[in-house]
Formats: C-alpha cells, sequence, structure tokens
C-alpha cells in the first residue's frame, strides 16, 4: 500500500469514527456520556485532520465524506435503541484497532490516543449495563460463584486433563494385551510428559503475558514523560467514562499526575487493564501448580497397577479408581456450571469412561493386528 492510499484509508476511519461518536452523543440522553462521546468524536475529527493535511501536502483532492455502511448501521442502531445496545460491538472494534498506528512511523503521536480510546470506550460499555438487577445478581451467591470460581475452576480442569488423558493411556495399552508392568511404565510416562507439557506451557504463557505486560507499561512510562497533558487528558476521560463528573474527573487526573510513578502504576490500571504489581502472575508458580494438578489426576488411575499384580484386576481397579475421581470431579463442576451434582458427576463418568472404551479398543484391535 503506498503512502497516499494510507493516508487515504486512515481519514476514511477517523472520519467514520467521528461521525459515530457524534451519533452516540446525539442518542444519549445522559449529559456525562453526551459529553464523553462529543469530546471522542473531536479527538477523532482531529486525527481525521492530521491525515487530511498529509493529503493536502502530497497535492491529492479529497473527495466528500460518506460514512461507510457499517457507521450508518450502527449509528441508527443506537438512535433506535440507544448506545447501550451498539456499545459492546463499538468497545471490541476500538479495543481490536488501539494499536493500528503503531507499525505507522509517521503516526507515533495517533498511537497513545488511540489506546486511550479503547480503554474509555471500555470503560463505558463497562459500565452502561449497570442496574438493580446485576447488582442483585452479584449479590447471590449463585452468581458470585461465576466470577470467583476461576481458580477453582482452573484447579478442577487441571485434574480432570490428567485423569482422563492418563486413563485412556493406560486402557489404550492394557487393551493392547500389554503385560502389567508395561502399562505401569507407560502410565508414569504419560503421567511425566503430561505434566511437564501442562507446566512448560503454562509457563510460556504466563512469561509470554508478563513480557508483554512490562513492554506496554514502558510505551505508558515513555508516554507519560513525552506528552504528560495528553495523557492525563486520557486519564479524566477514563475516569468520566466510569461515571465521574468532568469537572471531578479532570481534578482527580491533574492531582494523580502530580506523582509520576503514581500515576503511571494508575494509566496501567485504568488505560492498559494491568496490575503493575503483578504482570499476569509468576510463571514459576504456575508451571508448578499446573504439573501438581496434572500430575494429580494422572497417578488416580495409575494406582492399581501398583496395588495389583494381575492384569484384569489392575485394569479393574484402574476404571473403579478413575470412575470415582470422575465423579467428584463432575461434582466439583457443579460448583460453577449451575447443574446438580448428579447431574454434573454422570456426565463426567459418561464421558471419561466413553473415551476410555473407545481407546482401548482401539488398543486392543492394534494389538492384535500387530500380533
Amino acid at each position: 500500500m503506498s503512502d497516499v492510499e494510507r493516508y487515504q484509508k486512515n481519514l476514511q476511519d477517523e472520519l467514520n469514527g467521528s461521525a459515530l461518536y457524534a451519533a452516540l452523543a446525539d442518542a444519549d440522553d445522559d449529559p456525562v456520556r453526551k459529553d464523553l462521546f462529543l469530546q471522542l468524536a473531536q479527538a477523532e475529527a482531529n486525527h481525521a485532520q492530521f491525515w487530511r493535511d498529509k493529503l493536502t501536502a502530497a497535492g491529492i483532492e479529497q473527495p466528500g465524506f460518506v460514512p461507510d455502511f457499517r457507521t450508518r448501521l450502527l449509528s441508527r442502531l443506537a438512535r433506535r435503541f440507544g448506545p447501550r445496545f451498539v456499545l459492546p460491538t463499538i468497545a471490541a472494534a476500538e479495543f481490536s484497532d488501539r494499536n493500528k498506528y503503531s507499525s505507522q512511523p509517521d503516526a507515533h503521536s495517533l498511537s497513545a490516543e488511540e489506546r486511550s480510546h479503547a480503554a474509555v470506550v471500555q470503560a463505558v460499555a463497562g459500565g452502561a449495563g449497570n442496574s438493580v438487577g446485576a447488582d442483585i445478581a452479584r449479590a447471590e451467591s449463585w452468581h458470585r460463584g461465576a466470577s470467583s470460581g476461576n481458580n477453582l475452576r482452573a484447579a478442577v480442569l487441571g485434574v480432570n486433563d490428567g485423569l482422563v488423558s492418563n486413563f485412556c493411556l493406560i486402557m489404550g495399552v492394557a487393551g493392547a494385551g500389554s503385560s502389567p508392568r508395561t502399562v505401569l511404565l507407560t502410565a508414569f510416562a504419560g503421567l511425566v510428559a503430561g505434566a511437564c507439557s501442562m507446566a512448560l506451557g503454562e509457563w510460556l504463557s504466563v512469561t509470554n503475558a508478563r513480557e508483554l505486560a512490562q513492554t506496554q507499561i514502558g510505551k505508558e512510562a515513555e508516554e507519560l514523560e513525552q506528552t504528560p497533558l495528553a495523557e492525563q487528558h486520557e486519564l479524566a476521560l477514563i475516569f468520566q467514562a466510569k461515571g465521574m463528573p468532568k469537572e471531578d474527573a479532570q481534578r482527580v487526573a491533574s492531582s494523580v499526575m502530580q506523582d509520576k510513578k503514581g500515576a503511571l502504576d494508575t494509566l496501567a490500571r485504568e488505560e492498559l487493564g494491568l496490575d503493575p504489581a503483578e504482570l499476569g502472575g509468576n510463571p514459576r508458580s504456575a508451571a508448578g501448580t499446573s504439573f501438581a494438578l496434572f500430575a494429580a489426576g494422572a497417578i488416580v488411575p495409575t494406582v492399581p497397577f501398583l496395588l495389583f499384580t494381575g492384569q484384569m484386576a489392575a485394569v479393574i481397579g484402574s476404571v473403579a479408581f478413575s470412575v470415582l475421581a470422575l465423579a467428584l470431579v463432575g461434582a466439583f463442576t457443579s460448583l460453577f456450571n449451575g447443574r446438580s451434582a448428579a447431574f454434573s458427576a454422570t456426565r463426567q463418568i459418561v464421558f471419561g469412561c466413553l473415551a476410555a472404551a473407545v481407546t482401548y479398543g482401539a488398543g486392543h484391535i492394534l494389538g492384535v493386528s500387530l500380533s
């Protein structure tokens, strides 16, 4: 794409954004949000002028602006059903495009503002759905579980991964007619390999998340040094998007900016959605936890091959131990899936045993054909 084509595309995008925010302001009865949308519309118009000036300098005539289909559709929906109806869609689009200027050296001054706009719209969208009903829902224990059960959910799923994968592996090898010793060695190999794989995957995931967070915070610190007034304005917009009156938002933002370290911490939390103290967690702790949870599940179908000497007795014991563990896992999942413990346990047993039966049959067929 040539520079002129890029200028024209960026100009059209910014004009569409300005028109859309103006339509949201026109459709919103709330004076705080209306003012916020008007500020965003003006910011997008300023960005459009930036690209218009570049086209003028290149000697390119600019045709009249016509909003694209998406802008016209969202504007009509906002006027018909209210801004709340389209805000999640707009927030998702802004978040997706927040770094669209990061690879354009001549648009460095606009990049930080685009990320700020994404954060502002996310804040507005997050607050737009607040209602008495939502407050009541958050007060109920079964609704609280949906937001507070993430750690428990991750732990249960980690155990389940180890349990089902090793149960199926053991049944496949046993179905092939292997000796109990071979099955036992295979089970421990599967346990160690699976746990190491899960731990490595978790370590890489958390490490990459931390490195990305550190990079983003580093860019924010650079912008804080270079354009403090722009960052202060962004922070005020975010506070305003969360429901704070405009004058209060500007006063609080000005106060926060007096302390550079505190300002960076606040901007990281409010604009980037990052906790500088956590940065996505500890990769070693996450890896160790993932290893332990997978191993805890994988050891269950393995134990009978340590307790019983006969092949059939060990297989039956492995099935019995696994069924009991699947029932417990299913019962725990009922804490955050809203179903009864009996239903969740039964479903877990059925699918786990079905997977094991398939691998047992596949192992038996393969063992017969090889022999």
